[in-house]
């Protein structure tokens, strides 16, 4: 399970520290792709085999999903830690996330998100005034 909260630095090639907490699990290659919120969602090679079943369960008749399949995939990267534990995160990729330096890697359960900085905290901002409310409205959902 992915958690915590890391702040690194994209360099000008495009490549960005994976934290090390996370490079045990995610595995030495991963997938990263377009996330939601502006975000980009990294998973491990077996959760990306999961999320792929599911995703070609949806009907191929509906235009909501094939409009999310074919926008989650084409986004789609598969890449590799180096020796320092960095990523070269493809270009199309850091625009889609605003990444230009400050970074925020986040673990969330099966997945880390990698966010950039000032959208980050434009969210976090946002969010924060109404979790408990999203926590109240979510179904089955007990502490």
């Amino acid at each position: 399970m992915f958690m915590g909260q890391y702040y690194h630095n994209i360099d000008i090639k495009g490549r960005l520290i994976i934290p090390s907490k996370f490079r045990e699990e995610l595995g030495h290659q991963f997938i990263i792709t377009r996330g939601l919120d502006q975000c980009l969602f990294g998973y491990s090679l077996e959760e990306w085999i999961l999320i792929e079943d599911k995703l070609k369960t949806l009907p191929l008749t509906k235009k909501d999903a094939r409009a999310f399949t074919r926008f989650f995939f084409s986004g789609a990267s598969e890449c590799e830690l180096d020796k320092q534990g960095r990523i070269n995160i493809p270009m199309q990729l850091t625009s889609y996330a605003k990444l230009e330096r400050e970074c925020v890697i986040l673990g969330v359960s099966n997945r880390i998100e990698i966010w950039s900085k000032s959208q980050w905290e434009d969210y976090f901002t946002e969010s924060a005034d109404t979790f408990a409310e999203l926590a109240e409205n979510m179904v089955d959902f007990d502490f």
